[in-house]
């Protein structure tokens, strides 16, 4: 249960819930979520509606988010050209691998989807809902981004990042957790067998720049029917090698933007 002080903070923190369930909520189960009494969360609420940000559906009386947000993220996710840039890349991982491929990028001490291709024609399609936000703990890819942090930083974020998501899964063995992310970090790319989600396996490695900082993960994720023992290592062949190609290019990004600034 967070607890939030400021009218910005109360604002934002009623953003965030409607955005992760996705979903109409009525008055109270808002209120609750986020420790308000229900006059403050009213408040916020109607304040958010006056300025378009959110919606009143006329028959239950439930709140939702506008596509405000949504339009938004768009516009600022095109400026930036990354997707432009990267895009080619990942559909060469996708066609040689025929499964889903994906690309988050570090927000903070989150990582974010902002990128899929499918590579898988025939056949059973792994296509996942493509939430914001990458559960840490259980993916591939929130794997791959903790295994390039200290031990310290790596359980306190992993942590943080279970509660955040509702808590279904837990870190039950902080040895055993940390042992699996000295062997991500020691072959350099992470595997999730079915703990993501059943059935599913994802291999992940993060994109790093030359100086080292991690700017994001791209992964290859498909049925574990298809994505079996004897496959892995020449997908996660394949995964380092597109991580590679994407640190390389991902300057370019700035690169582009300065030109146009300069125009």
């Amino acid at each position: 249960m967070r607890v939030v002080n400021s009218l910005v903070e109360r604002c934002f923190a009623v953003i965030e819930l409607l955005a992760k369930e996705a979903s109409a909520m009525r008055l109270g189960e808002l209120a609750e979520k986020l420790d308000l009494q229900k006059s403050a969360a009213h408040r916020m609420l109607n304040l958010l509606c006056e300025m378009g940000w959110v919606e009143q559906e006329p028959v239950t009386g439930f709140y939702k988010l506008t596509l405000r947000l949504a339009i938004l993220g768009q516009r600022f996710l095109s400026a930036t050209h990354l997707t432009d840039i990267c895009q080619p890349v990942l559909e060469e991982l996708a066609a040689e691998s025929a499964e889903l491929v994906r690309m988050a990028v570090v927000q903070g001490e989150t990582l974010t989807w902002i990128a899929q291709v499918q590579g898988a024609r025939n056949g059973l399609k792994y296509q996942p809902e493509m939430v914001a936000r990458v559960r840490l703990d259980t993916t591939a890819n929130g794997r791959a981004y903790l295994s390039r942090l200290s031990q310290t930083d790596a359980i306190r974020i992993a942590i943080n990042d279970s509660a955040y998501s509702g808590g279904e899964r837990s870190i039950a063995s902080v040895e055993e957790f940390m042992k699996g992310l000295e062997l991500t970090q020691k072959r350099g790319w992470a595997i999730s067998d079915e703990e993501a989600e059943p059935g599913v396996v994802a291999i992940a490695a993060p994109i790093t720049l030359g100086g080292g900082q991690t700017v994001g993960t791209v992964s290859v994720a498909g049925p574990r029917s298809r994505l079996t023992p004897d496959r892995h290592e020449k997908v996660a062949s394949s995964v380092l090698s597109t991580a590679a190609k994407l640190g390389e290019l991902w300057p370019l990004r700035q690169r582009y933007n300065n030109i146009e600034q300069s125009a």
